[in-house]
């Protein structure tokens, strides 16, 4: 396809046209539905347009006696109900616990090897050399207190070892700062290994980057004529997370429903939290729900738990490319990284909360298509000034569908 040789190196509007022609696509109804935005032609190759989606916020979340406005992105209708619904459902006596006790990223040296014990020997009489190296691979993250602080082998098979390199990142992402730390490193190992260092690269699987989060909701909040029952049901909702890989599949994708769409806002690569999240959610052998939640008759209180590995960072990457994020960071009012962790799991487990709630009580689709109504209304075609007037007319219908939200728009507009 000679037309797309060398596509990079075309301007803006020669782009378009050529994805008019090969798409078969009218060049007018292209150039209407695109928008030029220089920071982002910038940012990735091959920019054609934004693809934008919308922004909300979740509010009652109260994290270790804070209140928080959190910024979501997401194109989910029902994820920032929930979130709300369950951190209002959280927000008593201090709100949700949070807490971070480091916030490590790893990355490996991969070697070919099947002497272990001749590596182990060699790299731990050099930990301190090779610590230098890191650290001046990258040193201005020592002024804010970061740097390499561990090294450590793994033998991965008969084959193959890890040498795997932990470094404080401080505020920022740290996926360049890693990268370039394990690059330097593996110059200073060539002189060993040679050939045989495979790949040097960050690890998404950040177990040295955890946040734990703990809420509590009495009973009576659940419910005042049956909470005991409700708070019993999401108990055993959540023991089937445990249990049952297919359930803990959706149980978590509900979590990280939350996750995702505050990670996104604050300018964060959700990619690789949603990634780290799953491989921890098998860290014991078994693919398992993140959270757990248990129900203790004795002070009548619903307790929900929550451990996994978030990654965050404050600064960097697009954090200073997206003005927006800098606003989200504003109204959140988060000033850390560990902060952004500990808020960002709170969501989580909010969300989870809500979700659980919504299953065992009224189902999931009530809460859901209720909010879904709206995207009906405007798949139909009606526009903002008649969507209110569809939706109301399709909550008088048991299951409704796009049929019928177009008969009733095509009674809208001939004035029925």
């Amino acid at each position: 396809m000679t037309e797309f040789r060398h596509f990079y190196t075309k301007n803006y509007k020669d782009r378009l046209n050529i994805i008019s022609k090969f798409s078969n696509i009218d060049a007018q109804y292209v150039n209407e539905q695109t928008d030029f935005n220089a920071i982002n032609d910038n940012l990735i190759e091959n920019y054609v347009t934004d693809y934008s989606l919308p922004e909300g916020v979740c509010v009652n979340l109260k994290v270790n006696g804070k209140t928080y406005v959190v910024p979501m992105v997401t194109e989910e209708p029902s994820v920032i109900a929930a979130a709300s619904n369950g951190a209002n459902l959280l927000s008593s006596f201090d709100g949700i616990q949070a807490d971070v006790d480091k916030r490590l990223l790893t990355g490996q040296i991969i070697i070919k090897t099947n002497n272990y014990n001749l590596l182990y020997g060699y790299v731990n009489n050099h930990i301190s050399d090779i610590i230098k190296i890191a650290d001046d691979a990258h040193s201005s993250i020592l002024k804010y207190g970061g740097g390499a602080k561990k090294i450590s082998i793994r033998r991965l098979d008969d084959d193959y070892c890890s040498i795997d390199l932990s470094v404080d990142v401080a505020e920022a992402m740290g996926a360049n700062i890693i990268n370039t730390m394990l690059e330097a490193v593996a110059g200073f190992l060539s002189n060993r290994y040679g050939d045989d260092i495979l790949m040097s690269i960050l690890s998404n699987y950040a177990t040295d980057s955890l946040v734990k989060v703990r809420g509590t909701v009495k009973y009576e909040k659940l419910s005042q004529s049956n909470g005991l029952q409700i708070a019993h049901k999401i108990a055993e909702a959540s023991h089937i997370a445990q249990i049952d890989p297919y359930r803990a599949t959706t149980h978590n994708k509900g979590i990280m429903n939350g996750i995702d769409a505050v990670v996104i806002a604050m300018g964060n690569d959700w990619r690789s939290i949603e990634s780290a999240a799953h491989a921890y959610a098998a860290n014991n052998g078994n693919y398992h729900g993140l959270s757990t939640w248990v129900a203790d008759d004795d002070k009548g209180e619903l307790i929900g738990e929550m451990t996994l590995p978030l990654p965050l960072g404050y600064v960097g990457g697009v954090t200073n490319v997206f003005p927006k994020v800098k606003l989200n960071q504003q109204m959140a009012q988060v000033n850390s990284a560990k902060e952004l962790m500990k808020i960002t799991a709170g969501v989580g487990l909010s969300q989870n909360l809500a979700a659980l709630k919504a299953l065992v009580t009224d189902g999931i689709q009530k809460g859901h298509m209720h909010l879904q109504l709206k995207s009906l209304a405007m798949s139909a075609g009606a526009n903002a000034g008649q969507v209110k007037n569809v939706v109301k007319e399709l909550r008088l219908i048991k299951h409704p569908g796009l049929s019928d939200a177009k008969l009733i728009l095509q009674k809208i507009n001939k004035g029925e």
